[in-house]
């Protein structure tokens, strides 16, 4: 079966790869199902608010492959990338996605650890004598 749509969603340090076909709303996320993957269901509901914007639950199998970071940037990722999916199907959807949010990358990310201190912002304790 042809994607519709395909889409790539990053947060923190996890990246999804969003694939879209025809199909009766069937969500699969690196081989399992989406409440299995994402058991606490905050993170399902996240991955699924796109979908809900446009009114498209049950119109589309989507299939996404998801790696790196946490459970949580992994959610953010998915949502991300499957928002971007939708806009490629139909332009019509991009008002709702931008207006909610869904099209913006969340571009927060762990801070780099500097050399000569002990983490990125923690500095070694200072000795006056």
């Amino acid at each position: 079966m042809k994607n519709l749509g395909i889409g790539t969603g990053r947060r923190k340090t996890s990246v999804a790869r969003v694939y879209i076909k025809d199909g009766n709303g069937g969500i699969t996320i690196n081989g399992k199902e989406l409440v299995q993957y994402f058991q606490q269901g905050e993170h399902a509901i996240m991955v699924r608010q796109p979908l809900m914007a446009t009114a498209n639950e049950n119109k589309f199998d989507i299939l996404i492959n998801v790696y790196g970071g946490g459970i949580h940037g992994q959610a953010g990722a998915c949502r991300h990338g499957l928002a971007r999916a939708l806009c490629q199907i139909d332009q019509a959807n991009y008002a709702s996605l931008r207006a909610n949010g869904y099209l913006t990358r969340d571009s927060r990310m762990v801070e780099r650890k500097k050399y000569g201190q002990r983490g990125a912002r923690r500095r070694f304790q200072f000795s006056k004598r």
